[in-house]
C-alpha cells in the first residue's frame, strides 16, 4: 500500500552504514534493544554497555560515535522495523478504514509494556523528543493519508483528517507516559488500540 507525499523519517543508520557493519555488531544492536527494553541504559557507561554485552569499546564506537547515539540508533531502528512491517502488512484491497485500524494496531507494539522502561530510559538522552516526534509524524501522515481514502471513497463522512490523524497518531504515545500509564487499566497499546477503535466507530456510526 502507498503512500503519495508522505516519507518516513530518515534512518539515524543508514542502509551503507548498515552494510558496513560487521556482523558482531549487528548481532549487537539487537542485544542491545533487549537490554534497552529489559532495564534500560541510560545510567551506563559506554565501558559498562561493552562489558555488559562481551565486546570492546572499539566495536561500539564503530556503530556510533557516543552513547547517547548509540541509543538513539537502537531504537530508531526499532521503530523503523515495526513501522516497515506495519505498512508491509497492509492489503492494498482493504477498505482504507481497516487498514487504519490494523495499522494503529501494528504500530502499537512499539508501546508494549516492556517499552515504558525505555521511553523511561530515553527521556535523559538529548535528541530522543525529536526522535520520537519524527516517528509520530510520519505515523500522523500515514493516518490522514487513509482518512483522506476513507472519506473520498465514501466510508465516512467528510471530517477534519488532519485532527483526528493527529488524535489517532499520538495515543500510543500518550499512553506510554509514565505517569499516564500508571493511571490506564490496561497496557499502553491495549489501551491506545481501545481508544482509537472508539474513535473509528464513531466515525463509521456518524456516516451511518
Amino acid at each position: 500500500m502507498r503512500f503519495p507525499g508522505v516519507r518516513a523519517p530518515k534512518p539515524l543508520l543508514s542502509r551503507e552504514a548498515e552494510r558496513d557493519l560487521s556482523a558482531r555488531q549487528l548481532e549487537l544492536l539487537d542485544e542491545l534493544e533487549t537490554a534497552l527494553l529489559r532495564e534500560g541504559l541510560g545510567e551506563r557507561t559506554m565501558a559498562e554497555i561493552a562489558s555488559d554485552v562481551g565486546c570492546s569499546l572499539r566495536t561500539l564506537y564503530g556503530i556510533a560515535p557516543s552513547k547517547d547515539e548509540l541509543l538513539l540508533t537502537v531504537v530508531d531502528r526499532r521503530l523503523h522495523r515495526i513501522g516497515r512491517a506495519a505498512v508491509e502488512a497492509l492489503d492494498p484491497e482493504m477498505p482504507p478504514l481497516d487498514a487504519l485500524r490494523a495499522y494503529l494496531k501494528a504500530t502499537n507494539e512499539a508501546v508494549q509494556p516492556e517499552s515504558l522502561v525505555l521511553s523511561a530510559d530515553l527521556a535523559k538522552v538529548a535528541g530522543s523528543g525529536r526522535l520520537f516526534s519524527s516517528h509520530e509524524g510520519y505515523r500522523i501522515a500515514v493516518a490522514q493519508s487513509l482518512l483522506d481514502r476513507a472519506v473520498a471513497e465514501g466510508q465516512i463522512a467528510p471530517i477534519d483528517t488532519a485532527a483526528v490523524a493527529h488524535v489517532l497518531g499520538g495515543l500510543g504515545r500518550e499512553f506510554a507516559r509514565p505517569e499516564v500509564a500508571e493511571i490506564a487499566e490496561a497496557s499502553p497499546k491495549e489501551t491506545a488500540d481501545e481508544i482509537a477503535e472508539l474513535i473509528l466507530q464513531g466515525l463509521l456510526t456518524r456516516r451511518a
